[in-house]
C-alpha cells in the first residue's frame, strides 16, 4: 500500500475576505475534510464544472458540510486577482479559501507537492489559457491527501465518499 502524500507543509496566501492573506497550510479543520483545487477564474468549463460539483457534493452531507472547507489555488495569479478570485469563488460557496501567491517558485513548490501540472496555452491576440490537471485533492487535518477525484466524478459519489470519510452518511 502507498503511504499517503503529506502536503502539510505547503503554504500559500489566503486571500479570501477571512484570510488576509495570511499564510494557509494545507490540512483540513480538527475533524474536517479540505477540498483542494488548482484552477484558474477565466477557465471556460473544467474549473465551473468542477467547483458546481463541489458545491453539489458539500450539499449532500446536510448539517456536516461545515466540516468540508473549499481551497482554490489560482495557476493564473496575473490575471487571478484576489478580488477575482473571491468574486468567483463566491459564485459557488459560502465560504472558502483563494489561495494566491505572485511568487512563481512557491506555486512550482505548491504544484509539485500535489503532483499538478499546468503550462499556459497561447491562443490567438492576447487570450491565453492552461492546461492544468483536473483533479480534486480530498486534504485530511494531518495535512495527507486521503483520495483524489478526477476531473468528472460525479457529486454523488464526492458526497458518499465524505460522507465515509467523516463518517457520517450521506443525505443526497
Amino acid at each position: 500500500m502507498t503511504p499517503a502524500v503529506d502536503v502539510s507543509t505547503v503554504t500559500l496566501p489566503d486571500v479570501s475576505p477571512g484570510g488576509g492573506g495570511a499564510p494557509f497550510a494545507m490540512r483540513a479543520q480538527p475533524d474536517g475534510l479540505l477540498l483542494v483545487y488548482f484552477g484558474f477564474t477565466s477557465c471556460p468549463d473544467v474549473c465551473p464544472t468542477t467547483l458546481a460539483d463541489l458545491r453539489s457534493a458539500r450539499r449532500g452531507l446536510g448539517a456536516a458540510s461545515d466540516r468540508v472547507d473549499v481551497a482554490m489555488v489560482t495557476i493564473d495569479p496575473a490575471r487571478d486577482t484576489p478580488a477575482n478570485m473571491n468574486a468567483y469563488l463566491g459564485h459557488f460557496f459560502e465560504s472558502w479559501h483563494a489561495l494566491h501567491t505572485e511568487d512563481p517558485a512557491v506555486l512550482q513548490a505548491a504544484e509539485a507537492a500535489f503532483g499538478v501540472k499546468a503550462e499556459r496555452t497561447e491562443s490567438s491576440g492576447s487570450f491565453y489559457a492552461f492546461d492544468h490537471t483536473a483533479t480534486v485533492f480530498v486534504v485530511d487535518a494531518a495535512g495527507r491527501i486521503a483520495l483524489q477525484w478526477p476531473y468528472g466524478t460525479e457529486p454523488e459519489a464526492m458526497a458518499t465518499d465524505l460522507g465515509l470519510l467523516l463518517d457520517v452518511p450521506a443525505t443526497s
